[in-house]
């Protein structure tokens, strides 16, 4: 398998096997090793204005977000968060926890259109095995502002995860992936095959193979 220099430098697994180099960037390691806005301990959470939990630790890694919101600017100013998981879902956490408080902190309709693309690409990319961890830490934020609409009597601003549109052309949403995976579709040509996702739009392929990866490990392993 050959590597250029700059590659080989910051690989910490190379997968037996297969082609494909697990490759850490130097800003993945800095928050796996540095983890920016962890809380070690859940009691000490107090006033909070969301909170958001995704995943299992069974299903290997589960993901608890909580936020503090400027209510006038309608800003997240403050994440708070721990997981239960790899090396990169502790990064990608760490990660979008500085993206949304960094600059005096993200407007929340801002907040709401991160994708884990976003994340991905801040971290300098993660292994192609890891990207569902990303996929993680966006439903783990979005499950917090949710939290956040409902205790501040915001009902109308309640996104509901299960049938997030991810292709407008083909009416798929991140339901009816999930739906397909759980029928033995773990693949891009056999999710189209039963969704047609994608298949008009080509753009959003990229998050369905994403999607794909983080609900096959989530039920399959």
């Amino acid at each position: 398998m050959s590597k250029t220099k700059s590659v080989a430098a910051d690989v910490d697994i190379v997968p037996k096997g297969t082609d494909e180099d697990w490759v850490y960037t130097q800003t993945i390691k800095e928050h796996f090793f540095s983890p920016q806005n962890l809380i070690t301990d859940a009691s000490k959470m107090k006033d909070y204005d969301g909170l958001g939990m995704v995943g299992s630790p069974a299903c290997g890694d589960m993901m608890k977000v909580w936020i503090r919101v400027d209510k006038k600017a309608d800003k997240i100013k403050e994440m708070k968060w721990q997981t239960f998981g790899c090396g990169s879902a502790i990064s990608a956490t760490s990660m979008l926890s500085v993206m949304v408080s960094e600059k005096g902190g993200m407007q929340i309709e801002d907040a709401l259109k991160i994708k884990p693309q976003d994340i991905t690409a801040r971290l300098g990319g993660l292994p192609t095995r890891k990207i569902h961890c990303s996929v993680l830490g966006d439903k783990a934020l979005l499950s917090a502002i949710n939290n956040y609409f409902l205790k501040s009597k915001q009902k109308d601003r309640v996104i509901k995860e299960s049938k997030r549109m991810i292709d407008k052309i083909a009416k798929v949403t991140d339901h009816d992936i999930e739906e397909a995976v759980l029928e033995g579709a773990h693949d891009l040509a056999a999710v189209q095959k039963k969704t047609k996702a994608g298949i008009g739009n080509p753009s959003v392929i990229p998050e369905i193979e994403q999607l794909i990866r983080f609900y096959t490990e989530k039920y399959f392993g």
